[in-house]
């Protein structure tokens, strides 16, 4: 027992030095890894970066250009009203004009109505007034008209909730197709049809501690604050534009209270809404679903332009319209020393026939026995 215990320390002497050394190496290993972030950390002038996105070189910011259209206040964007804003869309027009129209006529009469049954109820069957109460507790005209009435009165709000509903729920064929994607905490657009993808990110202040130097800060040129980003969604106007609306990891809603929108983004689930906006302009929204610490830091912002303007645009982020010659793939074997021709020069001959096989195999080596016999049958 005492020699196994010798022969223990002196293995476990043998091995501390090694380790000793693998230890003082993997330094020297990791200190080029880590200072290549350090000549990285400080992006050239003029470059935009937000957290999650690669450094790269943005093209200087020219208000008023496509993709960067001044905002017009009062329109698409807050501005201290009670009532909601102004409709830019068929289907927020339509429900703007049922909501100020006879939805608010009915709730105003009903609340008149009922307001003047209970001032009259207190002036006169009050005790002062009625010292001796009714005993009437059933009253067949009254209980027809407290139920009838009610009836009526969902009835005629059913009618145009319904028609609206499937004005929203059935829309025209898509002329435009835009997936977003809620992400803690930003959005992400996609073209599929145009071949265009990028993400949207908040733009903080410019004395926000919490910017970093190489982030553009906001103006009022890019919007309100809170409400303005670095890269907006551009759709044409006159245009169908369908939302196909999801989420990468919880629960976010696609609001634009301007275009009559509000959709939620759930993980794993597509849903879909639309739009379609005749007036140009710049119109914005927010995530209208608690989805985190951030929640009030997902901004949207909807840019509605000319279609020759979209047209730019699109070019401009390196895609392309519906129907446009797309350059093809460069084709990755034309430049291959193998090729076709190659091969079939490589390829050894084969025989396609047994005529032409037989013609060019070897004839066969005489047998001398054979010769022999034939030589003896011959005398």
């Amino acid at each position: 027992m005492k020699l196994i215990g010798w022969a223990i320390a002196l293995a476990a002497a043998g091995l501390i030095p090694a380790a000793a050394q693998g230890q003082a190496a993997a330094p020297a290993q990791n200190a080029p890894a880590a200072a290549a972030p350090a000549a990285t950390a400080s992006p050239p002038a003029g470059t935009a970066q937000a957290p999650g996105k690669p450094d790269a070189a943005q093209p200087a910011i020219v208000p008023g250009s496509v993709g960067h259209a001044l905002p017009t206040a009062g329109i698409g964007e807050p501005d201290g009203r009670k009532g909601i804003q102004d409709q830019v869309s068929p289907i927020g027009q339509e429900a703007a004009a049922f909501h100020n129209g006879p939805l608010m006529i009915v709730a105003v009469a009903i609340c008149v109505l009922v307001l003047g049954l209970l001032i009259y109820v207190m002036i006169f069957f009050r005790r002062g007034a009625n010292p001796t109460p009714s005993r009437n507790s059933h009253n067949t005209l009254i209980e027809v008209i407290w139920t009838l009435v009610p009836v009526l009165i969902l009835v005629g709000i059913a009618i145009p909730s319904i028609r609206l509903l499937r004005h929203q729920y059935t829309p025209p064929p898509a002329e435009v197709t835009i997936k977003v994607t809620g992400h803690q905490w930003y959005w992400s657009y996609e073209y599929p049809d145009n071949g265009v993808s990028f993400d949207s990110y908040m733009l903080k202040e410019a004395k926000d501690p919490t910017r970093q130097a190489n982030q553009r800060a906001r103006t009022d040129a890019d919007g309100p604050p809170l409400l303005a980003v670095d890269e907006r969604i551009v759709i044409p106007q006159g245009k169908v534009v369908k939302f196909i609306i999801t989420a990468d990891d919880v629960i976010h809603s696609f609001a634009v209270p301007a275009f009559w929108i509000k959709q939620d983004a759930n993980p794993g689930q597509l849903h879909e809404t639309w739009v379609k906006v005749d007036r140009p302009g710049v119109y914005f929204g927010q995530c209208s679903e608690l989805c985190g610490a951030r929640h009030g830091f997902m901004p949207i912002a909807v840019e509605v332009t000319s279609p020759a303007k979209f047209a730019q645009w699109v070019a401009s982020k390196g895609g392309h319209m519906p129907g446009a010659n797309v350059p093809a793939a460069p084709n990755s074997t034309a430049a291959s020393p193998v090729s076709e021709s190659n091969v079939a020069a490589a390829a050894p001959a084969t025989a396609t026939s047994p005529a032409a096989a037989n013609a060019a195999s070897p004839a066969p080596a005489p047998n001398n026995q054979n010769v022999a016999n034939r030589a003896t049958q011959a005398k």
